[in-house]
């Protein structure tokens, strides 16, 4: 009797050990520790998406090599930010991703064990929450607005990255196989120029050209002015 009572005190033990984990689990998915690790983790693998999408551009082994070794130099909300910029010029980066599968990988890279990977992905609540959070950092797409006729850029938090007072705009949508930013072909008092979108106005190329072309490799700009015509 002695030793019946004490083997179910054991297995009521098990059992309750066994819940409180599995509780505390499902409490520690969203915790601070575990979106950071995400976070790192995820940021990882879209920098393995944006090397596979230059691979698929044929872009220079090169330059393929200078964006990896950028990365590494980087902080992991440094490296979210910068992807975030390349995409929003290289959008075809993300087009037809599977945010859903990225999220796994990263959550694979984070659990220590197969039982408790297949708990956070097999929560919706959880998955759905890492889905949105990572579209939230790398999806931070620009807009071109209208004031009193003349035009402008801001960036996805509202902050003005042009100020508007061109006639036109024309944002780069190419493939980069580098960080940079490339600057936008704009319209200045009937004259084109380039200007980057950095918040300070800085011109590239001065606004005295009568057309500027956006070219398919670099120099990614043919400007011509009358019967000149410069590769920049």
């Amino acid at each position: 009797m002695v030793f019946f009572l004490v083997s179910w005190q054991i297995v009521c033990t098990f059992v309750d050990v066994e819940t409180k984990q599995t509780n505390a689990m499902e409490g520690l998915f969203r915790e601070e520790i575990e979106t950071r690790q995400v976070d790192m983790f995820f940021a990882n693998e879209m920098g393995r998406q944006i090397h596979r999408y230059i691979k698929a551009m044929h872009g220079s082994l090169a330059m393929l090599e200078k964006f990896e070794a950028r990365m590494k130099t980087l902080t992991v909300p440094q490296r979210e930010e910068a992807m975030a910029r390349y995409i929003d010029l290289n959008r075809k980066v993300v087009k037809d991703l599977s945010w859903r599968m990225l999220v796994a990988r990263a959550i694979a890279n984070y659990c220590d064990t197969f039982h408790y990977f297949i708990s956070m992905i097999g929560d919706d609540e959880t998955m759905s929450f890492y889905v949105t959070r990572m579209k939230d950092k790398y999806l931070k797409y620009h807009e071109v607005f209208e004031k009193d006729g003349k035009y402008g850029i801001k960036d996805y938090e509202g902050n003005v990255l042009l100020s508007p007072e061109y006639e036109f705009l024309r944002t780069p949508y190419v493939y980069v196989d580098d960080m940079m930013t490339m600057p936008i072909i704009a319209q200045k008092n009937g004259k084109m120029g380039l200007v980057l979108p950095d918040g300070s106005q800085t011109v590239v190329a001065p606004f005295e050209y009568d057309d500027i072309s956006l070219r398919d490799v670099e120099p990614w700009f043919e400007c011509t002015k009358g019967n000149e015509v410069e590769l920049r």
